[in-house]
């Protein structure tokens, strides 16, 4: 939902274009575009991040990332960088010596190597997750959130989000029900580890936005 408030300020759910915000994990960049699009294409304040290593492995991928990129193109001052890693993004030369008042990393997803309930799977995507909380941990603002939306149900709900946050010195702000239709445009995809499917949705069902802040 697009709300404008004194001073210009744009919000859409829990972000505005007055904080600086990094987006970790980009799939095919469709949440960026919609924050873009909620923030009037005043994206100065957004970096936008992929793993995937340049743009032509991205739109290769994924159907949409070419017309999403190209919304961001458009707008004023959104970065984009591919190539990053959540575990080591801390290191990346645009990101080392910056400050963010919000990190989000949305349904994060280690390669898919057994099935999603075998315990060497979850332990893949815990050490994904906790190596991303590790980084933020160094990146976000004394005062700055960092935000992980995620699936609440069996068996991702053995992930253990607010326990692997805790190890980073991060305690939970606050859980909130996470729904696609505040986010227009937002499609989430399965991305890595997917092969040919990597362009697919999934059902979300249920599934939080954690909030997480510096102890």
């Amino acid at each position: 939902m697009n709300d404008t408030k004194g001073g210009g300020e744009k919000w859409i759910k829990h972000y505005s274009n007055k904080q600086k915000i990094l987006l970790v994990g980009e799939g095919d960049f469709s949440f960026a575009a919609c924050l873009a699009k909620a923030f009037e294409n005043d994206t100065s304040n957004i970096i936008a991040t992929s793993r995937d290593s340049d743009q032509d492995e991205l739109e290769k991928k994924y159907a949409n990332a070419k017309s999403n990129l190209e919304i961001l193109e458009k707008s004023n001052g959104c970065v984009v960088l591919h190539g990053v890693d959540a575990y080591t993004m801390i290191k990346h030369p645009v990101l080392q010596n910056q400050l963010f008042d919000r990190i989000v990393f949305n349904f994060p997803h280690a390669d898919l190597v057994y099935r999603e309930h075998d315990a060497s799977q979850i332990r893949l995507h815990q050490d994904l997750v906790q190596g991303f909380f590790k980084s933020a941990h160094k990146m976000v603002k004394e005062v700055g959130e960092v935000h992980v939306t995620h699936k609440t149900a069996y068996p991702f709900s053995r992930w253990n989000i607010k326990e692997l946050a805790s190890i980073a010195d991060l305690i939970l702000l606050e859980e909130v029900e996470f729904n696609l239709w505040d986010y227009p445009g937002y499609c989430n995809k399965k991305g890595e580890g997917h092969g040919s499917n990597c362009d697919m949705s999934f059902p979300i069902g249920l599934c939080s936005t954690f909030k997480f802040q510096k102890l």
